[in-house]
């Protein structure tokens, strides 16, 4: 869940990128860049591998099933949102101003990520954990805990971390995001663990 509040405030930002781009104002092709980049590498490949890898996998062993229910849905949003990134790592990686389709596209694709891993995440920290927390072993659950610490040095030999945060608080300064709409979609003040 703490990775969560990482990925709701750049989720903020980028909701405040596509108001930026749905006003006119030009947005750099490199910040559309960093947040596909952002969401690909730490959102995707950091959290949703870890929950996809080590979470799901002790869920369907503790009787959840793979095909249907909230393990299913979880994987099919995750899929979604892949594909919302991949369209702005796409952008991203163009040369030159964003042309008009690009930024269109942009804006597409911010209007549908952002509600879709919002709406996930919420589901995540007040319906999928707590029935994880409620139906999987104290015994297990510990063992997942040191599988997911497992996976976390394992990634952070592929991937830079502490850089991807940096890079967040990095969106977060150049796109500034709302407060009351950081706590209304399921920023830290929102969560289950800090109401």
């Amino acid at each position: 869940m703490q990775e969560h509040e990482v990925i709701v405030e750049v989720l903020a930002s980028l909701e405040a990128m596509g108001e930026q781009l749905a006003a006119g104002t030009p947005v750099p092709r490199q910040d559309v860049a960093d947040f596909g980049r952002f969401f690909r590498d730490f959102a995707d490949k950091c959290h949703h591998g870890k929950e996809e890898d080590r979470l799901f996998v002790k869920m369907v062993e503790a009787g959840f099933p793979e095909g249907s229910g909230p393990v299913a849905v979880m994987l099919a949003e995750h899929e979604e949102g892949r594909q919302e990134v991949r369209g702005l790592l796409a952008i991203g990686s163009g040369t030159g101003v964003l042309s008009d389709d690009e930024r269109a596209r942009v804006i597409q694709y911010v209007t549908q990520f952002v509600p879709l891993l919002y709406a996930h995440i919420q589901k995540e920290n007040n319906v999928l954990y707590p029935m994880a927390q409620n139906t999987i072993s104290p015994e297990q659950f510990e063992l997942l805990d040191q599988s997911c610490e497992a996976f976390d040095e394992e990634i952070r030999g592929k991937i830079n971390v502490a850089e991807l945060k940096q890079l967040a608080a990095s969106l977060a300064l150049r796109y500034p995001a709302d407060s009351a709409r950081l706590a209304v979609n399921g920023g830290c003040g929102a969560c289950a663990s800090h109401a």
